[in-house]
This record gives structure tokens, sequence and C-alpha cells, in this order.
């Protein structure tokens, strides 16, 4: 069994109280720091996320691990009647909601706190959902996506868009000195804390991605599991339906 990665090695409180305490620590620069190094194409793929879900048109959607707002804001562009995004940052909620009241989008929008193993809403209530490069982060993957499905209505899509690894020359290699050496200066200059863009390399590279996650989304009961490769694999979106 592999190791359970974790932000701060040096604490052995558990992965989910880490993950919170990291995001706490870095919301306040999350947004600039996300868009500024993916070169502002982490926008583009939550876009074509999105747009698979265009046909269903669902009107109740739920956001996993929404963080600051911004796929949840994504998911609007469906016309849906509410988009609840859920997030067990306290942080990245504060700076989420002020975005959401700056375009007085309240009336469409709610960003509230949630555990993705502990869904606080009742089975079968929403038509759809996401998760922008968050389950990597879910202490018991299995279990939050199966509590994913369990909120989600019979024929409802999840859409999960998550970081991968590019296999071919010469992107993988360009990648990886980007994302293990580059990356974590300067996010840690940035944001003032190292270890949240240490935890970011090492947490994708012990994600189970491609047809291993398939696989467990199958085993979680999704069906029609697919997956599209972004930009020469440094993304994958996963779409499963209950």
């Amino acid at each position: 069994m592999k190791e359970t990665v974790v932000p701060y090695k040096h604490k052995s409180n558990s992965k989910k109280a880490q993950v919170a305490e990291m995001f706490d620590n870095i919301s306040h620069r999350y947004d600039f720091l996300n868009h500024v190094l993916s070169l502002g194409i982490d926008k583009l793929w939550r876009r074509k996320a999105v747009n698979l879900l265009r046909k269903s048109q669902p009107k109740m959607m739920l956001d996993v691990a929404c963080g600051t707002g911004d796929f949840a804001l994504e998911c609007l562009r469906l016309n849906p009647d509410k988009v609840i995004g859920i997030d067990i940052s306290h942080g990245m909620l504060r700076h989420g909601n002020n975005k959401v009241e700056d375009r007085n989008l309240s009336n469409k929008v709610e960003l509230i706190y949630g555990d993705s193993e502990n869904i606080p809403f009742e089975e079968d209530t929403f038509d759809a959902m996401t998760v922008g490069f968050g389950v990597r982060n879910f202490e018991n993957l299995k279990k939050g996506l199966t509590e994913m499905r369990r909120v989600l209505k019979t024929g409802g899509t999840a859409v999960i868009l998550e970081f991968s690894k590019p296999k071919a020359f010469p992107i993988k290699q360009i990648y990886g000195f980007y994302f293990h050496k580059l990356l974590p200066r300067i996010g840690k200059t940035v944001s003032n804390d190292a270890s949240a863009y240490t935890y970011l390399p090492e947490s994708v590279e012990a994600f189970p991605e491609g047809e291993d996650f398939c696989n467990i989304l199958t085993e979680c009961a999704y069906r029609d599991v697919k997956r599209k490769a972004l930009f020469f694999g440094v993304a994958t979106i996963y779409t499963g339906i209950k």
C-alpha cells in the first residue's frame, strides 16, 4: 500500500485536516497562483469540462472541493437553477463567496462548508456534479467518490478534472522540470507556504490516474466511464454516470 501523501510531513494529524490547513494558508494567493502557474490554461480546461454537461442541461449542480468557486462559476454557462459548492477550507470559501457577492450571483451560486466523504445532502439531489483538481486531496478516495454518487440523481453525470502525468517526449521532461523544480519555488515565494507546492507534485505523482482511476470509478458503481486527456496529458477529464 502506498504511503499517504500529506502537505505537512512533520505533523501527525489526518490528511483531511492538513489539506484544510494548507488551503487556508494559501487561500489569499490561490487564484493568482493557479492562473499564473498554469499560464491561464486552467480556465480553458474547466470550460471544456463544463461543456461535456451541456446536452444534459442540469438544473441542480454540485461542485465538490469547490475552493474559491471558479468551477462553480463556470457552471453558470449551462444556465442551471442553482450551483452549490462544498469545501473543507473556510479560507477558500471566504474568498470564493467574496467573488460570488462581487458578481451579484448569490441567488445562483452558494458555497458552503462540506466534506466530500460526508456530503450534507439527501440522495438523488443533483443532476450533475463537478470536481476540479480535488479528488487527489480526498483522504479516502473511494469513500468520497461513492458519497458523490449517492447525492447524484440516477442518470446524472459526474465530471472530474484532475492533473495527470504526460508520457511523451519532450513534454514529459519539460513538465517534470517545471512541476518538480520551478513550481515549488514560485509557490513558496508567492504563498509563503513551501509545503503546499511540494505537496502538489507529490500528490499528482501518487494519484491513480488514467485507466487506474477509471477502474476505481467503475468499482464505485459509476457507469459509462470515460476519460479525455488535455494538453498532452498534463490533465485529464473523467466522466461517469450514476
